[in-house]
């Protein structure tokens, strides 16, 4: 997986890569979906919501350029994976997610995998974590019209911010830098997430969710 669909595809950075391999993917997937699990594409995990393929998963993570003592925020934690990749880069891990039985399903499967540095919160991600702000990063896994206002606010001095923005049916891949108070913007490219359902989201927007 991580050698064909990864690192052919332009991922370079040797720790992202180094964690996509230590990372068991099958792990946060349905066990009807486990044999397909290394394949170069989303599933479905429950609750509507889907694991996001592998690549998109290194895509983002590389673009975030984590140093290991980052302070991260994940908002949408969704199957827990992308949660552990960012817990074999960083001390440090911050996750909401909204819906409480994938929530639990994650946090399960993250403490059996032994992954001890990530805080959990059961909430509006669109809203951030302010009490543990400010974050070095701040990843968010679902699509957002603009990114949320309340998330730049808690990005600290020198972070990145990674986020689809779009529509529901489909956005872009942004990365936004914070120096000296502004944000530099930098495109990478189109994608499909599900929608970031919040008060700096979609509001309670209702879709299938089958991309991401």
């Amino acid at each position: 997986m991580v050698r064909r669909q990864i690192a052919a595809r332009g991922v370079r950075a040797p720790r992202v890569l180094a964690a996509m391999v230590r990372v068991p993917r099958h792990r946060f997937v349905p066990h009807s979906l486990a044999r397909m699990a290394y394949d170069d594409g989303p599933l479905p995990v429950g609750s509507g919501q889907t694991i996001s393929q592998p690549f998109i998963v290194a895509l983002m993570t590389e673009a975030l350029g984590l140093a290991r003592a980052a302070r991260v925020l994940e908002v949408g934690t969704g199957s827990g994976y992308q949660t552990a990749i960012l817990a074999e880069l960083v001390r440090e891990v911050h996750t909401i997610e909204r819906l409480p039985d994938l929530a639990a399903a994650a946090r399960e499967t993250l403490d059996a995998l032994g992954y001890g540095s990530i805080r959990f919160k059961l909430g509006d991600g669109s809203l951030g974590w302010p009490d543990e702000a400010p974050f070095d990063a701040i990843l968010v896994t679902a699509a957002a019209p603009d990114v949320p206002s309340a998330l730049l606010g808690q990005l600290a001095e020198g972070g990145r911010l990674v986020a689809p923005v779009g529509d529901p049916a489909e956005q872009e891949l942004v990365v936004l830098t914070r120096g000296e108070g502004r944000f530099a913007a930098q495109r990478l490219g189109p994608v499909r997430f599900v929608p970031l359902v919040g008060a700096q989201g979609f509001g309670n927007f209702e879709s299938p969710r089958d991309v991401g």
